[in-house]
């Protein structure tokens, strides 16, 4: 039995509709998609125009047929009762409701009408049959956060059990936590793994510890995916040897859809089916491909809230490569609110020198895991798991590399910590800026 597929069917989403619809636009030709992607545009936006005062009142000189006069939507737009902001018809009792992760320090509640939401999961669907996983078949590895509420918990494990998934915590990274998880790869048939990247990047430095692949241990595995997180060169290549399978990169939003996947080509796949995205520049023009700027995005399909050239707070470039109907995205680079600002006013992205700080600080494999936080323009902290304290030799050499990529006069602290703090959700931010506005 597709218990999957049931579950959704009698939680109201009409997942063989929409499963239908995705391949009727999965079968346009070029030309025709084209064409789809202008109406499609056209529609969403005069369908809100007409359907919800909140997106009226937003976008009060919009013309639907000048994509241009269409406003840019921000999180800090959508920070108000969810009750304000849906369509007309649509109530909180008749869509599918979630809120965001928070990750970019502004989440809010937010809402899907039931088609939206099948679509979404018939997308989600498709893109891991590209590697042969079936999410009514497949048993998946689970590597995500849980709420620790009694309710909440229980709905959790029961969604796992309809969907094949056994779900490991990511709250206790500790080499006898991750020893367990090992040993339930040796007794369950996984078919692949799924969830945070630095949690699974945490198993993969335990098996590098212990020498062990996983796919000599549990021969089932197909694929690896991760979400929600960077994933860095080192890191991919470090999982890719100790899983013995491929890594699949996937960046999505739960307010959208599947922003992007990595297909069998190796290339960053952007979800054209049901999202419109463009790159812009701090001015809201589009650039060109191929040019780094903030990624702004619109739900076709999303009728009871609107999502119309959205700026989800995401800094990317999309390849010269790109078509209408197959864009590809060739570098996230990371959030527009994870800048470090300098003494000097300089700005430069906090995953930057994240990433330049952890060539160093993990080569001897002493350091698990770390993050870095910018405490005043002149002042970060690295917070870190390690082994062993780092020695002065190398808190000089990353302190001097840390300065020699932004500059000099700055201070850098580092503190040892038995475990780091995650998000409720069980995330890992990386660079957090803590700068206050004013200064």
């Amino acid at each position: 039995m597709n218990l999957f597929d049931l579950s959704l069917k009698l939680s109201g989403f009409p997942i063989k509709k929409a499963e239908l619809v995705l391949r009727d636009i999965q079968n346009k030709t070029e030309t025709d998609f084209e064409a789809y992607i202008e109406e499609k545009k056209q529609a969403i936006v005069k369908h809100h125009l007409k359907q919800t005062p909140f997106y009226k009142n937003l976008a009060n000189k919009a013309d639907p047929m000048d994509w241009n006069s269409i406003p840019i939507m921000t999180k800090s737009d959508l920070q108000q009762p969810l009750n304000n902001r849906l369509s007309t018809n649509f109530s909180p009792k008749n869509v599918y409701i979630n809120k965001t992760s928070g990750s970019s320090g502004n989440p809010f509640i937010f809402a899907k009408d039931k088609f939206c939401h099948a679509l979404t999961w018939a997308l989600i669907k498709d893109r891991f049959g590209w590697y042969g996983l079936d999410f009514n078949n497949s048993k998946q590895a689970r590597f995500y956060g849980i709420p620790l509420d009694k309710k909440g918990y229980y709905k959790e494990r029961f969604k796992d059990a309809l969907s094949k998934r056994y779900r490991f915590s990511v709250f206790d990274l500790s080499d006898e936590a991750l020893g367990v998880c090992l040993e339930k790869f040796k007794s369950v048939k996984f078919d692949y793994i799924n969830g945070y990247t630095s949690s699974i990047v945490q198993f993969a430095k335990y098996l590098q510890k212990e020498n062990i692949q996983l796919n000599k241990v549990c021969s089932s595995l197909k694929a690896c995916v991760v979400t929600s997180e960077m994933l860095f060169d080192d890191d991919k290549k470090l999982m890719e040897s100790q899983f013995g399978i491929p890594v699949i990169n996937e960046y999505g939003a739960s307010e959208l859809d599947i922003i992007a996947f990595q297909n069998p080509e190796n290339e960053w796949q952007v979800t054209s089916e049901t999202l419109f995205v463009e790159i812009l520049d701090e001015n809201n023009q589009v650039l060109q491909n191929g040019e780094e700027g903030r990624i702004v995005i619109t739900s076709f399909y999303n009728k009871a809230h609107p999502f119309i050239r959205y700026d989800i707070g995401d800094i990317g470039i999309l390849s010269k490569q790109s078509t209408v109907k197959k864009p590809i995205l060739e570098k996230l680079i990371g959030r527009t609110n994870d800048m470090a600002i300098l003494p000097s006013g300089k700005k430069a992205s906090g995953l930057t020198f994240y990433y330049i700080t952890k060539s160093i600080i993990e080569a001897d494999g002493n350091v698990k895991e770390f993050i870095i936080e910018q405490h005043k323009k002149d002042t970060f902290i690295i917070k870190y798991v390690s082994n062993e304290t780092l020695s002065p030799e190398k808190i000089s050499l990353i302190s001097n590399e840390m300065e020699r990529y932004l500059e000099k006069g700055l201070y850098i602290h580092f503190e040892r910590q038995n475990r780091l703090q995650r998000s409720k959700s069980g995330k890992l931010k990386q660079f957090s800026s803590l700068l206050k506005e004013a200064e």
